[in-house]
C-alpha cells in the first residue's frame, strides 16, 4: 500500500465522517484505521450511537485525561499597522463635543 493511497483513505475518512484534523490525530493516536472510522458511521436507525467524531473525543479523553483542540493560524505579521477607524468614528467624550 502506497503512501498515496493511506493518504487517500486518511482523507475519506475525514470527508465521511465530519472530522478536523485534531480528530484525525487523536484517532491514530488511538491506533485507529481509516476502515474502523468509516464502518462506525451511525445509520439512519442507530439513534442510539453517537457520530464519530464524539465517539473518538470520548475514547481519547477516557484513555489519555484530556481532549486535543485543533490549532488556530497564526495571523500573519505585515509591515502594516493596524487597522484604525476613521476619526469620524472614534469615540468622543461628552465634555468635548461642542454642543
Amino acid at each position: 500500500m502506497g503512501k498515496s493511497k493511506r493518504h487517500a483513505t486518511w482523507a475519506e475518512a475525514k470527508k465521511r465522517c465530519r472530522l478536523n484534523q485534531a480528530d484525525i490525530r487523536m484517532a491514530k493516536e488511538l491506533g485507529m484505521k481509516p476502515k474502523s472510522l468509516i464502518k462506525n458511521i451511525p445509520g439512519p436507525k442507530q439513534l442510539w450511537k453517537a457520530p464519530v467524531k464524539v465517539w473518538v473525543r470520548e475514547l481519547y479523553e477516557e484513555k489519555f485525561g484530556k481532549v486535543l483542540r485543533p490549532e488556530k493560524p497564526q495571523p500573519a505579521q505585515s509591515g502594516k499597522q493596524s487597522k484604525k477607524p476613521p476619526e469620524s468614528q472614534q469615540y468622543i467624550p461628552d465634555e468635548e463635543l461642542p454642543f
